[in-house]
């Protein structure tokens, strides 16, 4: 997690300009506005779209685009897979090179950036394709399998039937190669200039999927999640230097930025100001969690979904604000996750339904079996989808012998 604070452009999307940090004139108070300004919509654009999308994708049945369910279990453990992640980093950036490593996490998340943008331009995209557009279907399958070849099991020649393991099965369409094409030129444009709106596009992108297809299984989970990266969001930024140093040294998408001094230089500004992704898709995938809960209750209204909605607006008000008075970075979280889970919580109260919303299960009313949290959700297949290629195989297996008596 990353946290949001005024950077001076001695990394992230400008690493040339770290020596002359110092010469920079100050940043006037309309461009300061208009940059945290634009970082708070940005952030409620992912989260407001990724939770309305996170309802229809509980309700698809394309298993590409399957959520992935995060339990107690998982939300006790992130803090900590976490923690090691970014102390990881932090002694490769003292160790290594920065410039290679950037280098290789420029093009891992090239390729990741495409597709995450790819998948959410595709609906929008889909609307203005015309009725007649030759629109074919395709199919992405990687297997590994063990037993019978794939040849004797089409003769029906062996009774052992062979276990394939899905490793990839992606279903796409015509449409989906324009919207991937389109994706690719953000992409290349990223990869070669590093500039801040390709770099937006892809966060932006990052988060709604991640809004969208991370499901929280009930509100305890969320709060032990939020709990969990309150503490760390707080340790990394106040106990240590490292939030701040990876922040500032690695060059990837995983933060959206915006110029504070975009009124004087234009696209070419280099003075940013920042916001981590996690900062927004943690308190987003707990925030899509009560639509959920609200849609549940069959009520229409969207009563807890619109408080925490609120509630994330004042959390990252405030720390704009303190960070503004105190000059320092700050952990969002230290203000966004009270805000998020109190609000709601408190509303609850007054509703007399906090047992209701405690004992709310969302994968379990909405989708049964959402399989939990082991890949990136849109390019592995899911266990469910597994479990059904195994039993298609088997039937289809046994009427290809009881087609065939003679091949036994």
């Amino acid at each position: 997690m990353e946290q949001a604070e005024a950077h001076n452009g001695s990394g992230a999307g400008d690493a040339s300009s770290a020596g002359a940090a110092g010469a920079r004139p100050p940043t006037t108070p309309e461009g300061m506005a208009l940059a945290y300004g634009s970082l708070v919509l940005m952030a409620l654009l992912p989260i407001f779209f990724g939770a309305l999308r996170s309802v229809s994708c509980a309700k698809g049945k394309n298993a590409s685009d399957m959520p992935e369910t995060i339990t107690s279990r998982d939300a006790a453990r992130f803090p900590i897979v976490a923690s090691c992640t970014l102390l990881g980093l932090y002694l490769f950036f003292k160790i290594f090179s920065q410039e290679y490593i950037n280098l290789l996490l420029s093009m891992y998340f090239f390729v990741l950036g495409i597709l995450a943008l790819s998948h959410t331009i595709s609906p929008v995209m889909n609307k203005f394709f015309p009725v007649n557009f030759p629109n074919k279907q395709y199919q992405l399958l990687f297997t590994q399998g063990s037993g019978e070849s794939k040849e004797e099991a089409d003769r029906g020649e062996n009774d052992v039937v062979a276990f394939v393991a899905e490793i990839v099965n992606y279903e796409f369409d015509t449409k989906d190669l324009v919207c991937l094409a389109m994706s690719s030129i953000v992409g290349v444009w990223y990869l070669l200039r590093k500039h801040w709106i390709a770099n937006n596009l892809f966060g932006l992108a990052f988060s709604l999927n991640g809004v969208e297809l991370l499901h929280l299984n009930n509100v305890s989970t969320g709060c032990i999640l939020l709990g969990g990266l309150f503490v760390y969001d707080v340790f990394w930024v106040f106990g240590t230097n490292v939030m701040v140093t990876v922040a500032k040294s690695f060059e990837a998408p995983i933060k959206l930025v915006f110029p504070q001094d975009l009124l004087e230089k234009g696209l070419e500004a280099d003075n940013f100001a920042m916001l981590g992704l996690g900062d927004i898709v943690i308190p987003g995938i707990f925030i899509a969690l009560l639509l959920r809960f609200d849609i549940s209750l069959k009520r229409n209204t969207h009563t807890y979904f619109y408080t925490s909605f609120v509630a994330y607006i004042f959390g990252l008000g405030l720390t704009i604000f303190i960070m503004h008075i105190f000059k320092h970075a700050q952990p969002a979280l230290l203000y966004l996750v009270p805000a998020c889970i109190g609000f709601p919580l408190l509303v609850a109260l007054v509703k007399g339904e906090v047992a209701e919303m405690f004992s709310y299960e969302s994968s379990a009313e909405i989708l049964p079996h959402t399989p939990r949290l082991t890949h990136f959700p849109s390019v592995s297949g899911s266990p469910s989808s597994l479990a059904d290629s195994m039993q298609q195989t088997l039937s289809c297996s046994h009427r290809r012998r009881q087609q065939n008596p003679s091949a036994m």
